[in-house]
């Protein structure tokens, strides 16, 4: 990647998850404790069902992890990444550019507009420039992500996430390329379906540019 090579330009890969199911449920791991853990044969009615959405940095492998509560929405999985350069500006403050590798999923996508425009204004926010770049559908293994959440998923083996707290604070102890991840609870309600209509969405459309190529696939978002 041409963003990994620059000094000035951070690789950043996000996406969620399945959704966590808290409650007294068995995922037919093994645990290192004496006597076995009691759990349900069944997780029809959960306690909650937690959003976990990461941030891993690809080439350094530091990590941000958000547990959602609510619903998962573009304005969710946007606040995400404004939370995480909040807290992290400082170590990035030599970075101009962010680029955003994800899929195309439903609330991701390159024509979703509420999603565009919460990127649009993370640009003005933050400083930098934000490019979202898409892996093509069925390809979103190689998303750097994907091998984060199979450090984590191999991690819980055996655990119970009876909790959101325990949950928050397993996720914490994992480790992916050595590193622990900072793990945040994130209580916001969301409210699903905001779109925008084609002439709220006219001044962000003038702010970004498509790839003539992949206008989907392919965006960048300048600051103001």
């Amino acid at each position: 990647s041409a963003s990994d090579a620059d000094p000035e330009s951070l690789r950043i890969s996000v996406d969620s998850k399945a959704r966590v199911r808290i409650g007294d449920f068995s995922r037919n791991g093994r645990t290192r404790d004496k006597t076995g853990r009691k759990a349900a044969d069944h997780d029809m009615n959960p306690l909650i069902k937690a959003v976990p959405f990461g941030i891993p940095d690809v080439l350094s492998g530091a990590s941000d992890i958000f547990f959602g509560t609510s619903a998962e929405t573009g304005d969710f999985i946007a606040d995400c990444p404004e939370a995480w350069w909040e807290t992290d500006r400082e170590i990035y403050r030599n970075i101009k550019e962010s680029v955003i590798n994800t899929d195309s999923g439903p609330n991701t996508a390159g024509n979703r507009t509420q999603f565009i425009r919460r990127m649009t204004e993370f640009a003005d926010k933050s400083g930098l420039t934000i490019r979202p770049a898409y892996y093509p559908p069925y390809h979103s293994k190689y998303n750097p992500i994907e091998r984060c959440w199979g450090a984590s998923e191999k991690h819980r083996n055996g655990q119970i996430p009876d909790s959101v707290e325990k949950a928050v604070g397993w996720a914490g102890t994992m480790t992916w390329k050595g590193i622990r991840p900072v793990v945040s609870l994130c209580d916001k309600i969301y409210e699903k379906g905001v779109p925008l209509t084609k002439k709220e969405m006219e001044p962000y459309e003038k702010r970004i540019r498509r790839s003539g190529k992949l206008p989907l696939w392919d965006i960048v978002i300048q600051p103001v």
